[in-house]
């Protein structure tokens, strides 16, 4: 019996807690990144993929403001791309990563379809498109609730007050 009841907690706990697998980033892998481009020099392999790394750890931050820069940065390489189909499914799939973050998660799922349109098995966009998918509808769920709440409130109000009148 305890260990229905733990069971049962533990998920609602995980519908309640967000429960993805992407990893998180912190400011001094962040500050190591930014150190590694300003030292790149002109190599632009060795700077490109230095700002992919510095991508990779902005969108995994747990600050918004880190995440938008991210984000900022990846567009701007998609817009001048000349990159294979690998680093352009890179590219795709970080971006993803940044607006699910943001919680833009219609544009995240979109970027996640154009990834899966280059590799239809890749694993990692697979798992990322079922966390947007999950995070849809545990939204939609929530919304619900907060909707059959506020309708039950007013109902209430009103059966309370047409109650004081009689």
């Amino acid at each position: 019996m305890d260990v229905k009841i733990g069971k049962f907690f533990d998920s609602v706990g995980s519908f309640f807690g967000g429960g993805d697998q992407i990893p998180w980033c912190d400011r001094d892998i962040i500050g190591g990144c930014e150190r590694e481009v300003a030292e790149a020099g002109d190599s632009n392999e060795r700077k490109s993929d230095s700002i992919m790394r510095l991508s990779w750890a902005l969108v995994h931050s747990r600050q918004p403001e880190d995440v938008q820069r991210g984000i900022a940065m990846l567009e701007d390489s998609l817009v001048n791309n000349t990159s294979s189909p690998l680093q352009q499914r890179e590219k795709l799939y970080l971006l993803a990563i940044g607006y699910y973050r943001s919680g833009a998660y219609s544009r995240s799922r979109q970027l996640v379809e154009q990834c899966l349109e280059i590799a239809p098995d890749w694993r990692q966009a697979l798992t990322l498109k079922k966390a947007i998918e999950d995070k849809i509808a545990k939204d939609g769920v929530i919304g619900i609730g907060i909707t059959a709440t506020a309708v039950g409130l007013i109902a209430g109000g009103i059966a309370a007050a047409l109650a004081r009148k009689k």
